[in-house]
């Protein structure tokens, strides 16, 4: 996916290009991610899409559900859901900083072969 190391570093217009395709991924990730916790919280603990919506946003933000949940699949739910947030926190990072860490590293090299 990345230049190898015996290529030189990409230019900077493709470098950000590079950077706008990821962060387009991660945007897609955490739209998904949202419509499925809305659906959840929907469908499992009956409340209204906005309510939903608000619910879904915080935990995927890390901050935690507004209402807490009553039904025990909703508990489950939210659970795993909030689980989930957690992990696509770590994944998201990891998609916007890969190409970040890459140059860095590829300059660093590119610069010691020199």
């Amino acid at each position: 996916m990345y230049e190898p190391s015996t290529h030189p570093p990409l230019p900077r217009a493709l470098f950000i290009q590079r950077l706008l395709q990821h962060g387009g991924v991660v945007l897609a990730l955490v739209a998904v991610s949202l419509a499925v916790g809305m659906l959840g919280y929907v469908e499992f603990e009956h409340l209204a899409p906005l309510d939903a919506f608000l619910n879904a946003a915080m935990l995927l933000g890390g901050m935690g559900p507004v209402d807490m949940p009553r039904t025990p699949a909703g508990k489950l739910f939210a659970g795993f859901y909030a689980l989930y947030a957690g992990l696509l926190f770590l994944v998201t990072a990891g998609i916007v900083l890969a190409p970040v860490l890459h140059r860095v590293l590829h300059k660093f090299h590119w610069d010691n072969e020199r």
